[in-house]
């Protein structure tokens, strides 16, 4: 049987087919250009292979080394060896490219041969040579390591030299795809990208060491898995939607979504796609897989610092825009950056116009007093570095020319190092305010009802005046005005004429002075002049004079004619005194006392007048004391018929029990009561103690008797007045007929119609009335028919004298006639005398009072009366 070489390696068809297949080829396919190895010997080798045959059998090897020695180009070098040292001593100096090993050398057979040769050299590419018979052998060499096995026979040398070139190469290029893949492995594992790497139906083939990070996943878990199921399910509807178009239209792939791994966690991917293909066939895709969970933190970071700085600039601009001032912001220079909706009305300026334009432009602002332009607070403010205010009086121009007062303040504007970027103006219109400032100063140092200086603005310019008087030796004259009766006025025309009428002596006193003085209404019916450096304290009776005749002439109001007269006080600097204060103190006094001596004229101060008025200043301030404390009584003095000796009546007396003064009577502190007002009080407490006291005599089982009560003028023109008086009646429970109310002629007459509705009113209560002091007063015999009147009571004056004096006799019984006459019951006061009773006796008159009868008694000495009733006539 002829002896051939039997191997398992590719016939020459296969081996060329394979090596066309492999040219270019990969063992990652589609990754064309990155691990091509060419095929082709003489493209990638220019050197002889080396062959080292290990063959005992001489026939044998020279059968292998002529077959390789008739290749063309020479392209083998073959080293023969018989015994297995030899071959590890020669792979111990060099590895040959192919090792022929025949498995029974002589120094050792069998798998034991291969084993020790593939330690020695175990990246040798071995060829076992074996005889058909131990076949068994050679497989198992070739699972230990042995690249292929050939079987011994007959050699083809050309099938031979083909077959190991084809070998040599085949492993050259299975080394350099290796290597290149381990190149590539190493760089896809060091990129800071994932890469996944897909077939065409999108079944993973390859991730590198990023993606496993990024996913979670190690290599054998993502092999054949789909890249989309890691898409989170709020994102992977787009996310699907983008790789479709992207597929469809042959076009780029990249987006971002939230990648889930297995653990739950997220991260959010940038992916972005490329296609592989083989040739022009699609082979697959190459997917990018970036972390950018950091740059999303950062985004969101940003994008809610962004909506924050958004809405803080919103609020900002809402804000800017709400509030009532206008607010104007410029850079370094000067120039407007930001204008807000009241800023853009009150310069006439858009922010849109405005914006870059210098501020003395948009916001020009002069002096108010002086009209000159003013400097902008906010060039101060950046020149400054710190807070500046708009001067006082500061207006501004808008852009048509129209005109507003402002105030405003203007601040630095400073960047995040610290330094000057710019100012904001804040600024507001108060046109209106500084004119209601103005009006409201006006109306604080003026009177309201003439316009005429008040007391305030007198103050001021008395002290200027006297400052100039003492620089320049002249004198001041103050004139305290007060008019005369003008209550009366009042009360009776209304406060409407009584106002008009004010006004009428406000314009004649300013006519009748020089323009540099001062006519001030110092309230109600009393005015001030302040006469300015005068020469003599005659100048100011020479105006006094004047004014005097100035009011001669009526007041025409409306269909009125009003007569009024002045009492004027004066008080001159510095005469009188060199304070401001005692001037006007001073001035009242005189003034006071002008209206105590007659009204209608002047008197000038002099220093006893400060302690009259002190002394009344004592008196007021005690009765309201007194008031206060009921420290008034009451003394009544009893009324007698004269006829029958028997008491008919009494008159109540006031007195003051004062603790320091003791009982002082009522002509000493009745007319200050008057002049303050007090009299209204004390009237009426005088009106409810007699009614109280009445009743309780009543009460008591006392033959009581009426009791007349003295009423002042002030009481009488009280409004409701009689209203009083009959509540007084209700609370007390004393019936009317006790009462009996004294009212002299000129109460009566001040007033002829009111009077008679008063007394009317009274008459129809059931209480008397009688007129005090008769004969001194206004003389009209035509009230007595008309009011309602009981009684007449002849003054004292007339009585006094009426012995003695035959005027004063004639008087009274000329009186005594005519109340006989009228019915009218006739009460002579200050019967003292024996004779004096005896005239009143033979001219009829009904009765008498005065100390001849009985002096004045306390409530519990007159009670004694109303019990004896003694015999007090002779």
């Amino acid at each position: 049987m002829e002896n051939k070489i039997v191997s398992r390696l590719p016939t020459v068809k296969e081996m060329d087919a394979e090596t066309d297949q492999h040219r270019g080829g990969s063992l990652l396919p589609g990754l064309t250009g990155i691990n091509s190895v060419p095929m082709n010997s003489h493209a990638i080798r220019d050197t002889p292979i080396t062959v080292l045959l290990a063959e005992d059998d001489p026939a044998d090897a020279g059968k292998i080394r002529r077959a390789l020695a008739d290749t063309e180009n020479k392209s083998f070098q073959v080293e023969w060896v018989t015994r297995l040292s030899d071959v590890l001593a020669r792979l111990g100096r060099k590895v040959a490219d192919v090792v022929l090993l025949d498995l029974t050398l002589p120094d050792c057979q069998g798998i034991e041969a291969f084993d020790r040769v593939f330690q020695s050299a175990p990246n040798a590419l071995i060829l076992v040579l074996t005889e058909a018979r131990d076949e068994e052998t050679a497989r198992q060499a070739v699972q230990h390591g042995a690249y292929d096995y050939l079987a011994k026979g007959s050699v083809d040398p050309h099938w031979l030299s083909r077959a190991l070139r084809y070998v040599v190469e085949h492993r050259a290029a299975r080394d350099a795809l290796r290597d290149s893949e381990a190149r590539f492995r190493a760089m896809s594992d060091a990129s800071p990208l994932g890469i996944f790497v897909s077939d065409e139906q999108g079944g993973c083939v390859y991730t590198n060491a990023a993606y496993h990070k990024i996913s979670g996943l190690t290599f054998e878990q993502t092999m054949g898995t789909n890249w989309s199921i890691a898409i989170h399910p709020e994102d992977r509807q787009r996310v699907l939607a983008e790789w479709n178009t992207a597929v469809q239209d042959h076009s780029p792939f990249q987006t971002e979504f939230r990648f889930l791994r297995e653990d739950g966690r997220i991260v959010w991917t940038r992916i972005t796609r490329a296609a592989m293909r083989d040739g022009m066939e699609p082979n697959g895709h190459v997917q990018t897989v970036e972390d950018i969970s950091e740059r999303k933190s950062m985004d969101f970071v940003l994008q809610a610092a962004e909506e924050a700085l958004f809405e803080e600039k919103e609020r900002a601009q809402v804000t800017l825009n709400s509030i009532g001032d206008a607010v104007l912001t410029t850079d370094i220079k000067g120039n407007v950056t930001y204008l807000n909706l009241v800023a853009e009305t009150m310069t006439g300026w858009s922010c849109e116009d405005a914006l870059g334009r210098p501020i003395s432009e948009v916001f020009r602002i002069i002096d108010g007093s002086t009209r000159q332009a003013a400097v902008s607070p906010a060039l101060r403010a950046i020149r400054e570095d710190s807070i500046v205010g708009l001067a006082a009086d500061c207006v501004l121009i808008r852009r048509d020319g129209s005109e507003s007062s402002i105030e405003d303040s203007a601040a630095p504007i400073h960047n995040r190092d610290g330094r000057v970027a710019g100012a904001v103006i804040v600024f507001h219109d108060v046109s209106q305010s500084r004119a209601m400032t103005q009006k409201m100063s006006h109306m604080a140092r003026h009177d309201f009802l003439t316009g005429l200086p008040n007391r305030a603005l007198l103050t001021e310019r008395l002290s200027q005046a006297i400052r100039l008087a003492r620089r320049h030796s002249k004198r001041v004259g103050l004139l305290f005005l007060d008019l005369d009766f003008f209550k009366h006025i009042n009360d009776s025309l209304g406060h409407a004429v009584g106002d008009q009428l004010l006004q009428s002596v406000g314009e004649r006193l300013t006519g009748c002075v020089r323009g540099s003085d001062t006519v001030c209404r110092q309230g109600g019916d009393e005015f001030v002049i302040l006469l300015s450096e005068m020469e003599q304290a005659r100048d100011a009776a020479d105006v006094a004079e004047k004014l005097l005749a100035a009011f001669l002439m009526p007041h025409r109001i409306g269909v009125h004619e009003l007569h009024v007269t002045l009492s004027i006080g004066i008080s001159v600097y510095p005469d009188d005194s060199i304070s401001v204060e005692t001037v006007m103190q001073n001035a009242d006094t005189a003034m006071y006392h002008a209206k105590t001596s007659g009204r209608n004229n002047f008197r000038f101060f002099m220093a006893d007048m400060n302690t009259r008025a002190v002394r009344r200043l004592f008196i007021e301030s005690s009765l309201r004391r007194a008031l206060d404390q009921g420290e008034f009584l009451l003394h009544y003095q009893p009324q007698i018929d004269i006829a029958s000796g028997e008491m008919t009546g009494a008159e109540a007396l006031i007195r003051w029990m004062d603790p320091d003064l003791g009982l002082v009577g009522p002509l000493k502190f009745v007319p200050i009561a008057e002049e303050c007002g007090l009299i209204v009080p004390i009237g009426q407490w005088v009106l409810r103690e007699v009614c109280r006291q009445v009743r309780e005599w009543l009460d008591s089982g006392l033959r009581a008797v009426p009791v007349a009560v003295n009423i002042s003028a002030l009481e009488c023109r009280h409004k409701n007045f009689s209203d009083g008086v009959a509540l007084i009646l209700k609370e007390t429970g004393l019936p009317p007929h006790y009462l009996e109310l004294e009212l002299t002629e000129s109460i009566l007459m001040h007033d002829a119609e009111s009077s008679m509705s008063v007394l009317e009113s009274l008459r129809v209560m059931g209480v008397k009335i009688a007129i005090d002091d008769f004969g001194t007063g206004y003389s009209s015999l035509s009230y007595l028919k008309r009011f309602p009147i009981s009684s007449l009571k002849i003054d004292q004056s007339f009585v006094c004298d009426m012995t003695s004096d035959p005027s004063d006799a004639t008087i009274v019984s000329a009186v005594i006639g005519m109340g006989r006459n009228l019915r009218l019951r006739v009460i002579a006061e200050g019967v003292e005398t024996q004779e004096q009773l005896a005239f009143l006796r033979t001219h009829h008159c009904d009765e008498g009072q005065g100390f001849h009868f009985s002096h004045p008694l306390a409530a519990d000495e007159f009670a004694q009366l109303l019990v004896t009733e003694p015999e007090v006539l002779p």
